[in-house]
């Protein structure tokens, strides 16, 4: 499978979303995209970046920009998450990993002294004609949000 670059249209997908939406690429044209890319429902960073993301969601919008959050969790478990956080955005469960092998976001990684495949915390912004104009890898929560708002304000 191939895997999108920077400055390179984004192929349409599909996919499914919290509150058994069906979600389609082509339906954000004329908005860009923010999606997110994080470990684990309910785990303490991935909490916090939700939690980031929703308290700034406002200003996202504002910067014609929706959030889309992926990992390879459950609806159930996304639908869980998302009534316990209070995120105004979608979730998208990619339990096939079709939309992580097309970011290119599963690596290996140490936990715990082991290696396991999992998702590398990441986050993509697709402008409102589905280029994929930006992307950071290895994200750190801390003030992650704000340098993306900053990012969009300079765009």
């Amino acid at each position: 499978m191939n895997h999108v670059t920077l400055q390179t249209v984004v192929p349409n997908f599909t996919a499914v979303a919290t509150n058994s939406a069906v979600l389609q690429l082509q339906d954000y044209l004329g908005q860009n995209v923010l999606l997110y890319f994080y470990p684990k429902d309910n785990t303490s960073g991935c909490t916090k970046q939700a939690q980031d993301y929703r308290d700034y969601n406002a200003q996202f919008n504002a910067l014609n920009t929706v959030i889309l959050g992926v990992s390879r969790d459950s609806l159930r478990s996304h639908h869980n998450f998302k009534e316990k956080q209070g995120l105004p955005f979608d979730l998208i469960s990619d339990s096939d990993e079709v939309l992580c092998q097309l970011f290119d976001v599963i690596k290996q990684k140490n936990m715990y002294g082991k290696q396991v495949r999992g998702i590398e915390r990441s986050t993509f912004l697709i402008n409102d004609k589905g280029v994929l104009v930006q992307e950071w890898r290895k994200v750190k929560v801390p003030n992650h949000v704000v340098s993306m708002l900053d990012f969009l304000k300079a765009m």
